[in-house]
């Protein structure tokens, strides 16, 4: 398979992850696929040395689907879009970069390719497997301009009281005390939304987001927050697990990101203190494909509290 090949399949597999996000509600994940993919594709618009191979006119194909994910990512951020981009419009898409290098219709939506907001230097960029992007440094004069896209409630938090006992039942206090991050101090507004799902990855109790962390040490982001998990232990499923997703804004993007997750499965709820490990992200909610986030000893801190008539 030649290179041009390759660069379309990374291009369709990368769409496809981006839509399945989409149809699942996980929006977070949804935009940042998009985000990600639309650099690239605007890149190859721009390329000089004509790498991939592309005529004139495909490059020009390119710059239009990167403009329609572009406007995807911006109904999905806003609520009241003045230019409302469907999901089913997107998905008009697959085919075309599908066949990207035979495609001579007449483009299905009316738009121009967008310029490129930024263009790393050769070996600056990240490969086509689409990771966590690497921030420039912390926020700089006149970004708080830019807080445009928040999470609703993210700053007070969403989290609910603990429920009533029942005889014999128990249930479970996590107070998550840090995050070890090796960039810690250039996340901002950092969060955590707490989630318990069955083996199938489907929610067990309602999501709850712990309110944003306003103490960050060293390689650090303190939370000292308790989260009372929404359901007796006794009655959760075999298999079951409690997943933390650590969240933050990102200005240059304007939207709040994932940029890491941990989880606790059945096993490990005993009361004291447990440290767990980071994985990279996209949340795998079903833990098949688990990759650690990091080889440095950086962990999510832990402290459980059993309560039982």
């Amino acid at each position: 398979m030649s290179d041009i090949h390759k660069t379309v399949q990374r291009w369709l597999a990368s769409f496809k992850k981006g839509t399945d996000f989409d149809s699942w509600g996980q929006l977070v994940e949804a935009i940042d696929e998009y985000q990600i993919l639309a650099r690239h594709l605007q890149k190859e618009v721009q390329s000089v040395n004509n790498s991939t191979e592309l005529t004139e006119d495909q490059k020009k194909t390119v710059g239009k689907i990167a403009t329609c994910l572009e406007l995807r990512s911006t109904a999905l951020q806003t609520t009241q879009s003045q230019e409302e981009f469907r999901l089913e419009d997107l998905k008009k898409l697959e085919p075309i970069i599908k066949n990207i290098l035979s495609y001579n219709k007449d483009f299905p939506f009316d738009v121009q390719p967008i310029p490129l907001r930024k263009i790393l230097a050769p070996g600056e960029e990240e490969n086509l497997e689409f990771e966590e992007e690497e921030e420039d440094g912390g926020a700089g004069a006149g970004v708080s301009d830019l807080f445009t896209t928040r999470v609703p409630g993210a700053v007070e938090g969403t989290l609910l009281p603990r429920l009533p006992s029942e005889p014999g039942m128990t249930l479970l206090t996590i107070k998550i005390e840090k995050i070890g991050l090796k960039d810690a101090g250039q996340c901002i507004d950092p969060y955590v939304t707490v989630s318990v799902k069955d083996i199938n990855g489907v929610d067990m109790t309602p999501v709850q987001d712990t309110p944003v962390a306003t103490r960050k040490e060293d390689m650090y982001v303190h939370f000292a927050v308790d989260v009372e998990i929404q359901k007796h232990i006794e009655r959760l499923p075999k298999g079951a697990a409690i997943f933390f997703e650590f969240k933050h804004y990102k200005p240059k993007k304007r939207f709040t990101s994932t940029k890491c997750f941990a989880f606790m499965e059945m096993d490990e709820i005993k009361a004291g203190q447990i440290v767990i490990e980071l994985y990279k992200k996209p949340t795998d909610f079903k833990r098949k494909k688990l990759q650690l986030l990091t080889k440095k000893p950086l962990y999510l801190h832990l402290h459980q509290i059993l309560h039982k008539e």
